[in-house]
């Protein structure tokens, strides 16, 4: 279950996002790059509001790998293979597989499974509708960059969570939903 859940960590998908952002950008599909832009920052920025203002005891963390893994893929199924209406069950699918290894590691509850792939399913789906009609770009390569990021950070951990947590509670000062009782 290591080996599957390690191709969702922070550590391989940050620069999997990137490395897809910039593909799309250079390409010339500005409104592809924009939409791959807010899809997967939509899906981090779900998970630090939820941390920010807290949760019970039920629903600690949201699982990142989950929610990750389901943007990137069912994000990529729109940019990358310009099936766009397959987004979402592409995102189903490997929220499944990857929700699947978070609870069979003990990483998370089964409610922070199901969470984190609602933010990414969420966020693939945002991704479909607002990338607009598909421009040809160089998906070869951009599919050969994936891969070799793919291939040369798997197995990689980042300890996101702690920084995400951290980054959080600062934020938190600011919102003031967070200190109503």
């Amino acid at each position: 279950m290591v080996f599957v859940t390690d191709f969702a960590d922070q550590a391989v998908l940050l620069p999997v996002m990137l490395v897809v952002a910039q593909c799309v950008w250079m390409s010339g599909w500005k409104r592809g790059a924009a939409a791959w832009l807010v899809g997967v920052g939509g899906t981090l920025f779900l998970k630090l509001a939820f941390l920010s203002c807290g949760s019970d005891e039920a629903l600690r963390s949201p699982s990142g790998h989950t929610a990750a893994a389901a943007v990137i893929c069912g994000g990529l199924m729109t940019v990358l293979a310009g099936k766009p209406r397959w987004a979402v069950p592409t995102a189903v699918l490997a929220a499944l597989l990857i929700g699947g290894s978070r609870l069979a590691l003990g990483a998370h509850t089964s409610l922070e499974v199901v969470v984190g792939a609602t933010a990414g399913i969420l966020g693939a789906a945002s991704i479909a509708l607002l990338a607009g009609p598909i421009r040809h770009f160089q998906r070869k390569r951009t599919v050969a960059a994936v891969a070799v990021v793919l291939l040369l950070l798997h197995g990689m951990r980042m300890p996101a969570e702690a920084h995400i947590r951290q980054f959080a509670r600062q934020v938190a000062h600011f919102i003031p939903a967070c200190h109503e009782s």
